[in-house]
């Protein structure tokens, strides 16, 4: 039987975080998140954080959503081609820091 990993990734100027989990390990992963944010070694904020941990949320809520059979098979997370992800065009009204308090 083959495990599925998540991959969740920002990249930061010439920085990269990338982060492999399994479903089982989401709530380390959050926790994870929060590690990285509160060590001030690392360019990795809050912010990317919130951003982040929201993505691994609606990731598992898509998980757990009913499936239309008639629905074509989307992938868990779209990259785009060529650059790195815009976490800037989040609204941060919309983030949940409640996670790491």
């Amino acid at each position: 039987m083959t495990e599925e990993i998540n991959v969740l990734a920002l990249v930061k100027g010439e920085e990269r975080y990338v982060f492999l989990f399994s479903d089982q390990r989401r709530a380390e992963a959050l926790r994870t998140l929060g590690r990285y944010a509160s060590n001030p070694e690392l360019s990795f904020t809050w912010y990317d954080a919130a951003v982040l941990s929201q993505k691994i949320r609606a990731q598992a809520a898509d998980q757990n959503a009913p499936v239309d059979s008639d629905a074509s098979v989307k992938p868990r997370f779209e990259f785009p081609a060529n650059g790195p992800i815009d976490i800037g065009s989040l609204d941060a009204d919309h983030l949940d820091f409640d996670e790491f308090s």
